[in-house]
């Protein structure tokens, strides 16, 4: 009996042991991120790399001598690095619907301006433009904003201009505003 209340004592004294070693084991692995240069631009306004299309009225004879202005339209950049924006007016977009004849050649070259209403991209604008006064949009691209930071929300609004003079006939005149961002 003395056996078997040792071999009992034994057994017990070996699982509690047993128990009291805890098991484990690890493993890793490497992640390695390969983070490559981005930027996105898009119109708050759409969402999107295409902006809402923004129609000027001209019903007066003052309109065609002073102008029209748009709306201010906000464009946001999202980048991992500082960027610069610039823009241009693509010809190659350009159409007429209207009963008169056009060629490119009577547009006045200073009839469309632009200027900055709003900069918020801890970016300074770039001369012409400015966020007192319009400047003429050419067919090349001009800086508009220069060293934006990097960020998820770096935001700028504009308001075109439009000052046509009296030699164009009557009709629908469309062409496309093209915004380029770009990382150093």
């Amino acid at each position: 009996m003395k056996k078997y209340l040792t071999l009992a004592a034994l057994i017990i004294a070996f699982a509690g042991n047993a128990q009291a070693q805890n098991a484990s084991s690890t493993a890793q692995q490497t992640v390695q991120l390969d983070l490559s240069n981005a930027v996105e631009m898009t119109f708050v306004n759409s969402g999107n790399a295409t902006g809402n299309t923004v129609t000027m009225n001209f019903n007066t004879a003052d309109n065609y001598a002073n102008g029209v202005e748009s709306a201010a339209q906000e464009l946001k950049i999202r980048s991992n690095k500082d960027f610069k924006v610039a823009v241009k007016i693509d010809y190659s977009s350009f159409s007429y619907a209207g009963t008169g004849t056009i060629n490119l050649a009577t547009i006045p070259t200073n009839a469309f301006e632009m200027k900055l209403v709003d900069n918020n991209t801890g970016g300074s604008v770039a001369a012409p433009f400015s966020t007192t006064s319009y400047s003429t949009i050419t067919a090349t691209d001009q800086d508009v904003i220069l060293n934006g930071n990097n960020g998820d929300d770096q935001r700028f609004s504009v308001k075109y201009k439009c000052t046509p003079g009296f030699g164009l006939p009557a009709g629908t005149y469309s062409f496309n505003m093209v915004y380029t961002a770009t990382q150093p």
